[in-house]
């Protein structure tokens, strides 16, 4: 008998690859990272990024889950849903430990999954649906955006009240933290990519995030790739009350002198929050920390009263102006394996009117529940120290890297370029 003829094999072979190009033109980066431009709201200085239908989530890097408001008819998730056990891994200060959900309106002998969003900057939290949201960004060869993208993302509803004190025209936050249901563990299942992701937070102008590994290339053109020349890595730290990033230090030092600390024992806590505008510093260690840059700074001209919320202000028409920004003393956070997060006068130093510039660094307040109920960090550092710095967030090495401020390099996470790859 002859052998049956392969008739049907090419078409087949054709249609499958047609289905699986229109799959990955839909729904995939066809495993390549995901690029987003990220602004910084200038009235409530938090960091937004275009991620739903266009409109922005604010970006929060201790925020355990996406969240935004939905639209009355929307697909809900069952309780016994894999992903409804990771949504109540963390639970908001305030908020009552209700269940993983309730009865379906629409059928009673269904049980829907809910979630906890939690507004960080309002202080609220609410009890939503747990659903499946369409967020897009942009495939990236790291030097331009290739196409758009859509994905699905499991997130959390929200009401519309929910939305209190986030920047205008925001509908929602996108949790960058270290859980299964933030951003960056999303994208990386959904995409097939790397467990990490890159953050380059601007002082004005759009900023980049690059989800999935690198590379990133700044503009001038012939910039070598960031990720690869970082001034630094360090390990990341957990905190079993808190699904942010943490890492530890030896020390503080204000003009290459270390500063004296209260007994820490072999390392100081420090976390990184987008939520903080600028660093706060627990109040056993702030005290000398301020006073040693105080006295770093006694011939320089100062401003009094200073501007609240700082406590330090100087004539900025006294200071010397260098490429990293004023001339004032550098401030060290001394990491754990050696290296030294050094931060210039243009992280340091903020301008507040004119003629004025204040130290960057505050008390930090002490409130019941801000850090998941464990022990404060001794600091946490904050928006403006993080802004034109990128850092890379690592989950698969477990580790931070961190380039210092990109002005020694003649550039800003601003000349990141958005122009569409021909």
């Amino acid at each position: 008998m002859a052998p049956p003829k392969p008739v049907l094999l090419l078409p087949l072979a054709v249609a499958l690859c047609c289905l699986s190009a229109l799959a990955a033109a839909t729904d995939g980066g066809n495993g390549k990272p995901l690029v987003t431009a990220i602004t910084r709201d200038a009235a409530t200085k938090l960091y937004t990024a275009p991620l739903k239908d266009g409109r922005p989530l604010v970006l929060d890097l201790s925020g355990p889950l996406i969240w935004s408001t939905c639209d009355p008819k929307h697909e809900t998730l069952q309780c016994h849903h894999p992903e409804c056990a990771h949504a109540h891994r963390y639970h908001p200060p305030g908020c009552p430990h209700n269940g993983y959900g309730k009865p379906d309106d629409d059928d009673p002998y269904r049980c829907k999954c809910t979630a906890h969003p939690y507004n960080p900057f309002a202080r609220k939290a609410a009890t939503s649906d747990m659903t499946r949201a369409t967020l897009s960004a942009n495939a990236t060869d790291g030097r331009n955006p290739l196409g758009p993208v859509s994905f699905a993302a499991v997130a959390s509803c929200a009401p519309e009240s929910h939305l209190a004190k986030l920047p205008a025209g925001a509908v929602g936050v996108a949790g960058l933290a270290r859980t299964r249901l933030a951003l960056p563990a999303q994208v990386a299942r959904t995409q097939k990519v790397a467990g990490k992701f890159a953050l380059c937070l601007p002082s004005g102008g759009q900023g980049v995030a690059i989800f999935g590994g690198g590379p990133l290339f700044l503009l001038p053109p012939g910039r070598p790739d960031v990720t690869t020349a970082l001034a630094g890595t360090t390990p990341l730290r957990r905190n079993p009350e808190s699904p942010g990033y943490y890492i530890s230090a030896k020390g503080l030092a204000v003009n290459q002198a270390q500063v004296p600390l209260p007994a820490h024992g072999p390392s100081l806590i420090v976390g990184l929050s987008s939520r903080f505008p600028y660093t706060v510093l627990r109040p056993d260690v702030y005290a000398p920390f301020v006073k040693a840059f105080d006295k770093a700074t006694a011939a320089l001209k100062r401003v009094t009263p200073p501007v609240a919320p700082f406590e330090l202000c100087y004539d900025s028409r006294e200071l010397g102006s260098t490429r990293l920004g004023y001339a004032v003393p550098q401030v060290d956070l001394m990491l754990d394996g050696g290296r030294n997060w050094t931060v210039f006068g243009g992280n340091s130093m903020v301008q507040v009117n004119d003629n004025t510039a204040c130290f960057g660094f505050l008390k930090m307040k002490e409130e019941k529940g801000r850090h998941g109920g464990g022990p404060a960090p001794a600091v946490v550092i904050g928006g403006f120290q993080m802004e034109n710095n990128l850092l890379v967030f690592d989950e698969e090495k477990q580790q931070l890297g961190f380039s210092g401020l990109l002005f020694g390099r003649q550039t800003t996470c601003s000349n990141f370029n958005f122009t569409l790859a021909a």
